[in-house]
């Protein structure tokens, strides 16, 4: 699950945290994984018309995303962002395909060009190209992965609109896995079809980096957060766990496999 090679192109790359919470969601990040912030001010805000202040992720020394205000009530989700070479073009496609378009391309300033879109079961996604030629964050944001009610749909979806291939892989119990490559065979994300008796609506799940995910789990608790999943074993993947932050955002913890 690790992202590598020359080229990002078809790679996952960013990260943004939509919530009309953005104060709490900063306080229990830093408090849960040690993030610290800059805050960036945006004359053209990317989520919403005018300005806005904008706190970047900072991790490792390095910036892996940031927290947005919509400006309107909606749920708070991550959302992901897929570097591609001409947002327009895939736009376009992505129309085609049947999905719904959130938000037209648009430029950020000193960032890039992105968009957002729904896939046809409803998954949000941004596809987007960099203008900043910086190198892309690692080690904080590990995975991303859809869950979903038709993975079969998913896979043609997604191979079409970004050149995803996907690879099926046996995982037992816990039933088939599909993973995603790009160009050159580099895995970039992941998608498996909902667990029965498990409800919600088809989206992206962002894993973020820990050391001990049993222990993380225990704090993110006392912070205010809830677990969907407590910390399971992935045969030869690592060790995992689901939550929702006190925001009401869902995302996973990730602890790789050292093989």
């Amino acid at each position: 699950m690790t992202v590598t090679g020359k080229s990002e192109i078809g790679c996952i790359v960013w990260h943004d945290l939509l919530t009309n919470e953005v104060a709490k969601a900063k306080r229990f990040y830093t408090e849960l994984l040690g993030w610290e912030y800059q805050i960036e001010h945006a004359s053209d805000f990317a989520w919403n018309s005018g300005e806005a202040d904008y706190p970047l992720i900072l991790a490792n020394g390095e910036a892996h995303g940031g927290f947005v205000d919509p400006g309107q009530d909606i749920p708070s989700h991550w959302v992901a962002f897929v570097m591609v070479e001409d947002v327009d073009c895939v736009i376009a496609k992505a129309k085609k395909l049947g999905a719904t378009i959130d938000r037209e391309p648009f430029d950020v300033p000193g960032v890039g060009r992105n968009a957002e879109i729904r896939d046809p079961q409803g998954a949000i996604i941004c596809p987007y190209i960099s203008t900043h030629g910086f190198p892309p964050p690692s080690g904080t944001f590990l995975w991303d992965e859809l869950i979903t009610d038709d993975v079969e749909s998913a896979k043609k979806f997604y191979g079409e609109l970004f050149g995803w291939k996907a690879n099926d892989v046996d995982m037992g119990q816990m039933g088939t896995y599909t993973v995603f490559k790009r160009d050159g065979g580099t895995d970039v994300a992941g998608a498996m079809n909902r667990p029965p008796g498990v409800e919600g609506p088809t989206a992206w799940l962002t894993y973020l980096a820990t050391d001990d995910v049993d222990t993380t789990v225990k704090k993110a608790k006392k912070l205010g957060a809830s677990a969907q999943m407590e910390g399971i074993d992935m045969p030869n993947v690592g060790r995992l766990a689901i939550l929702v932050d006190p925001t009401g955002a869902t995302f996973g913890l990730f602890k790789p496999s050292e093989s």
